[in-house]
């Protein structure tokens, strides 16, 4: 085999960006060793060149192909504040048990709790995202449910009325959700409609629900209302909150988890 020319001109590198591009933005690293007739070694060599120059973001058994994506999707997202959401995402895969049945959303968060969890077992997932349902199947026992529909390509994941239709007939332990803004007055939102309604369809079927979000969500602004605040049971975050959102978490009844504190639960 000839040696592999460095930098991200080489052949190599070339060509793994075009087969993410060809397969939609994403794809596990045993995809890509098939697709490129290559060790998995090899592949996470060269996305870890790629991931250096800022042209991919690596998750584990995975890579996505990273863009200037003015609208945040979610391989802008995953780049984002990494460790805070590894911590976070540490915290909850500590709330949940072996067995457990999960809704788990569409969002940057969520994808780092999907990692997180990777060492649980016999978990049932029903989930709209793509990289959730890729990342959990076929894992120590799993059984992972993909709510099909319309791809938003953005965010890998599908939405409309049919996966709300499918969602719908499941129950669960607990939902695990992401917020675009945390508001003190309102409660937990999203910038979109329609994720916003699957989110209540989640909310209203899970026993338990879980909102992941880092200081950054703290004070933003969003338009759509993901629930009543009342109806989410814990909070995951990365810092302490200011005394204005920990009041509002005291009366809605919500418990705010901080990573740090998880490990003594």
């Amino acid at each position: 085999m000839k040696p592999e020319k460095s930098g991200i001109k080489s052949h190599r590198a070339l060509e793994l960006l075009d087969i993410l591009r060809r397969l939609g933005g994403s794809a596990r690293t045993s995809h890509l060793a098939a697709a490129l007739d290559v060790s998995e070694e090899t592949v996470r060599r060269t996305v870890k060149k790629l991931g250096k120059e800022g042209l991919v973001t690596r998750v584990h058994g995975g890579v996505f192909l990273a863009g200037d994506d003015t609208r945040g999707g979610l391989t802008t997202r995953l780049g984002q504040n990494r460790s805070e959401k590894r911590e976070m995402a540490r915290a909850v895969a500590g709330i949940v048990p072996d067995g457990a049945a999960l809704f788990m959303d569409v969002s940057s968060t969520t994808t780092y709790v999907a990692e997180a969890l990777g060492s649980r077992s016999g978990l049932q997932i029903i989930t709209n995202s793509l990289v959730v349902a890729e990342t959990l199947a076929g894992r120590n026992g799993n059984k992972v449910f993909l709510a099909g529909g319309e791809v938003a390509a953005d965010l890998a994941g599908c939405f409309g009325s049919a996966v709300q239709e499918f969602v719908c007939r499941f129950h669960a332990d607990f939902a695990i959700l992401g917020a675009d803004a945390v508001d003190p007055q309102r409660g937990f939102l999203l910038q979109d409609f329609s994720e916003a309604q699957l989110a209540r369809c989640f909310v209203s079927h899970a026993r338990q629900r879980i909102m992941v979000a880092d200081r950054t969500k703290m004070g933003r602004k969003a338009s759509v209302l993901l629930s009543a605040p009342d109806e989410i049971d814990i909070f995951v975050t990365d810092q302490p909150l200011d005394p204005v959102a920990t009041q509002a978490m005291n009366v809605w009844g919500v418990e705010v988890v901080l990573p740090q504190l998880s490990r003594d639960r």
